[in-house]
């Protein structure tokens, strides 16, 4: 493997792929604003740990069921349609529970239903996104594009949750309507977007090419360890659906702490985004993937153990800033490492991988919660966590002598 020259004079990312980010801004902004009010609200309704994790249960569901198949029709149809689907399941979503909010008459049962429809549109909107990306530049800019695009999503994540916990003070009416205009936004920024036309895959649709994907991933083994350590590493130390039982019981503070909370993860990652697309890593990749995997897991041990408002902060913004690295070195990888042809079914893989660390560990969360209490349960998690880093690097040599991201 050698290093790949860097132009002398860096040229501005293309024009469809600054559509492309402007996409991601606006849909993920609107997106963790709805996750904050949803999570506010179940709680306040409920005050039930149980409930928290149901919330993330029932988005993965139907993201598990559904993800493989959407790659399958990413590689075949426009992507750009399939984007702005998803986002019109949002803004649906929103718009509901705006309606129901202002009228006073949302409940658990409607907040879990329509945490349902997010997780299909979720379904729809992961693998399409992450393919789209790699078609808008070229293969040498990839690492730096999609540095700048982690960088975007973290503002949005930033953004997100604090301007939803501040306006839900307001009520989650507000909220909501706030986050359905951000999702016409993104929706308004999609359809812009001009790809060049791709021959449609002549493959006719079967179990086999249905699941092509992992049989991709599973005979590439530096692919595999890298999403299954993202995978595994989060779902047992991710620790969002707790949020709001840390910002009420264990921090004292209200939905504008709740917030900030879900913020901070992001002020970080941004950070290191930023930093990352502007010096691009260029060697070790792999030894850099295991060890931001492991300052995760400390950092989120941090939090747990916590009880000052500002320390819990950086604690999350740490784990969001060591886990920016290990996203993007993945990203990079699997999208390099995969042909144009399969990056649909590849990215459906791997965006069931994320679901499945992100919701089913939020349900995970909250079903250890109810046993251990919010701080018994991210603790265990943690340590999880890094037990997982020493055991992936022993089963996946490979990656961890990974040296560069593109061959």
């Amino acid at each position: 493997m050698h290093p790949t020259a860097e132009p002398a004079v860096r040229s501005p990312l293309p024009r469809d792929f600054r559509r492309f980010l402007r996409v991601r801004l606006a849909g993920t902004a609107a997106n963790q604003m709805l996750l904050v009010a949803l999570g506010w609200q179940m709680y306040d309704l409920t005050a039930s740990a149980w409930d928290l994790g149901l919330v993330g249960l029932v988005q993965f569901l139907p993201a598990l069921l559904l993800t493989i198949p959407a790659g399958q029709l990413v590689d075949r149809v426009d992507r750009r349609a399939v984007i702005v689907a998803s986002l019109a399941m949002q803004a649906g979503v929103a718009g509901v529970l705006g309606a129901t909010s202002a009228a006073g008459v949302v409940g658990r049962d409607l907040i879990l239903a329509l945490s349902v429809v997010i997780g299909i549109a979720r379904a729809l909107q992961m693998p399409a996104q992450q393919a789209l990306a790699p078609a808008l530049v070229e293969p040498a800019v990839l690492p730096r594009a999609l540095a700048t695009s982690s960088s975007v999503m973290q503002v949005a994540i930033i953004g997100g949750p604090a301007l939803g916990g501040f306006l839900y003070a307001l009520g989650g009416a507000v909220t909501y309507a706030v986050a359905f205009g951000l999702l016409l936004v993104a929706i308004g920024a999609a359809v812009r977007i001009r790809l060049k036309p791709v021959p449609a895959a002549k493959v006719p649709v079967t179990v086999a090419s249905v699941f092509a994907g992992f049989e991709f991933i599973f005979r590439q083994p530096v692919v595999l360890g890298a999403m299954s350590l993202d995978l595994f590493a989060v779902l047992l130390g991710g620790a969002t659906a707790l949020l709001p039982m840390f910002a009420k019981d264990v921090l004292e503070t209200g939905a504008w702490g709740l917030g900030l909370l879900r913020a901070a993860p992001a002020a970080g990652a941004f950070l290191t985004g930023v930093t990352l697309a502007h010096r691009p890593l260029r060697g070790r990749v792999g030894h850099w993937m295991f060890g931001a995997v492991a300052v995760y897991g400390v950092a989120t041990l941090g939090f747990a153990l916590s009880t000052v408002f500002a320390l819990s902060l950086f604690a999350l913004a740490v784990s969001g800033a060591a886990d920016t690295v290990s996203v993007i070195i993945r990203q990079t990888l699997v999208q390099l490492e995969t042909p144009d042809a399969m990056r649909g079914r590849v990215s459906a893989v791997n965006s069931t991988f994320i679901g499945a660390s992100n919701q089913l560990g939020e349900f995970r969360a909250g079903a250890v919660a109810e046993w251990l209490g919010p701080v018994g349960s991210v603790v265990v998690g943690a340590m999880g966590t890094l037990a997982v880093v020493a055991l992936w690097m022993r089963l996946f040599p490979s990656l961890v002598r990974r040296d560069r991201l593109v061959s």
